[in-house]
């Protein structure tokens, strides 16, 4: 345990830092040093490369996870399952890199229909997403040696410092736009390059194509791991790439600072679910439920307490926060607002996406979640003409409420369990009271000053009620001995 809580806390303090400097690039210097016109066509090229990587991954990543435990004991075995995770992404990523060299003015052309500048980085979008889907592999190759925090900086960090610095010379014209897409590739690659290095420092494979007795079972899992891997970005990135095919790519820069503000009610269920997924997992395997149902409950409301706070605290402070923002970015509001319940909803759910993944459900929660995704598309289709970015907004909040909710009843049938209780509904009252509260306050101050006088208020009042009517145990004893700290 001692192992565990340390990553977990080395990779939560990571997370963060890494978020942080993910606000500075996406509301600072990209604002300021690109176009939006150049800051759109990068988010297209990022969102399409995220949604082909579990393509090109093959859901190798998971199922180096899942399997490599049962050949632990045997060297000539296990050599032989990583010889054959090493070879599986080649499957489908040699075809699709083979069509991209053959097609690559047709794919160009159809990307580039509304805006042309993206014809010239249908390579760029491959490449990007080659890297992405190495680099998870080796990092759940660190990941099954129980180490995981070098992968995570380079996740959460390397990445963004690369952005950061990319971003500087361009400014100080040292690169072009070009060359900093060009640059920002290779930056991708050099990750993939010292994950891999690190991943074989911790294990170094030998090639042995004897491969397990059970290497239909693994193949078979891993397809199926596509589907819940394409689901899953779909749902989050196919937004950026479908506003890119029928409007303008300037709005494609405006909607990624919205929903990258809307990301902050996130985080806190990144961090959590590193400690709740392997909790759900034990529990399953010791067919505990009434401590699965106690998990369940209390990983939900101590998510909606969290990420209900920041809701409100962005939503209350939107106002002043666009004005610090360039003039073009600041019609995110309703974005924000579709998108921010969103993130709410999903923090709503705690621990609902570990208990179906590692239940014998997963393959219908994938079947499901593809039928999903693909009304997602259609629904981006049918609203974002009519509505422009708000309809993207409205269709990726329709697409997550459902797929939330199908899988919110799914668990109540197959467990008959439901993550309530009354202190959510007690919570969605404090919710509600302080928003009615402090939305006609209005300071007339600078934005920055009003911010912080006005976060200050909320979270005093939305605090002191939590620890006053303790209506959560787990919050309760938490800021108990912040409380007690401060009282010595």
């Amino acid at each position: 345990m001692g192992l565990v809580f340390k990553q977990s806390l080395n990779n939560s303090i990571v997370t963060y830092l890494g978020f942080g400097l993910g606000a500075i690039n996406t509301l600072v210097l990209y604002l300021q040093f690109m176009e939006p016109k150049y800051y759109g066509l990068l988010q297209v090229v990022l969102s399409a490369s995220v949604v082909l990587m579990p393509i090109l991954a093959f859901g190798v990543p998971n199922t180096l996870i899942k399997f490599y435990s049962g050949f632990k004991k045997d060297a000539k075995a296990t050599d032989g399952f990583l010889t054959l995770m090493l070879l599986l992404p080649l499957v489908l990523t040699l075809p699709i890199g083979a069509l991209t060299f053959l097609a690559n003015d047709t794919i160009g052309s159809f990307l580039s229909k509304e805006n042309p500048i993206v014809k010239n980085y249908v390579w760029h979008i491959f490449l990007i997403a080659m890297s992405m889907a190495y680099f998870e592999l080796f990092y759940a190759w660190a990941r099954v040696q129980m180490k995981s925090v070098f992968g995570n900086f380079m996740k959460e960090i390397f990445g963004r410092v690369a952005q950061t610095v990319l971003l500087i010379l361009l400014y100080f014209k040292v690169i072009s736009v070009q060359s900093f897409l060009d640059y920002l590739v290779a930056a991708y690659l050099l990750r993939t390059l010292g994950m891999q290095i690190y991943a074989y420092k911790l294990h170094q494979p030998k090639l042995i194509f004897d491969f397990p007795q059970n290497t239909r079972k693994i193949v078979t899992y891993s397809a199926l791991i596509i589907l819940g891997g394409s689901v899953a970005i779909v749902l989050l990135e196919i937004d950026k790439v479908m506003i890119n095919q029928f409007i303008k790519i300037e709005n494609v820069a405006y909607y990624g600072v919205a929903s990258f503000i809307a990301l902050v009610i996130a985080v806190p269920s990144r961090s959590m679910h590193q400690i709740t997924y392997p909790l759900t997992a034990e529990l399953l395997t010791k067919d505990d439920m009434v401590g699965l149902k106690r998990l369940y409950q209390k990983s939900s409301l101590t998510l909606y307490i969290i990420s209900g706070l920041l809701f409100i605290l962005i939503f209350l402070n939107l106002n002043d926060l666009y004005e610090l923002l360039p003039d073009a970015y600041r019609n995110g509001y309703v974005i924000f607002i579709w998108l921010g319940l969103a993130k709410l909803y999903d923090a709503l759910l705690g621990n609902n996406n570990s208990i179906l993944y590692n239940s014998d459900y997963y393959k219908a929660v994938l079947f499901m979640g593809l039928f999903l995704a693909v009304i997602t598309v259609f629904l981006n289709i049918w609203l974002i003409p009519a509505y422009g970015l708000d309809g993207a907004a409205i269709a990726s909040f329709s697409a997550f409420f459902i797929y939330n909710t199908v899988k919110l009843i799914y668990v109540q049938m197959k467990f008959n369990m439901h993550p309530f209780t009354r202190e959510t509904i007690k919570i969605s009252i404090l919710l509600l009271v302080t928003t009615f509260l402090f939305y006609y306050i209005e300071l007339p101050f600078h934005p920055i000053f009003n911010i912080g006088v006005k976060s200050l208020g909320i979270a005093v009042i939305y605090i002191i009620v939590l620890y006053k009517f303790k209506i959560s145990e787990d919050v309760f004893q938490v800021l108990s001995k912040v409380f007690g700290k401060k009282e010595q």
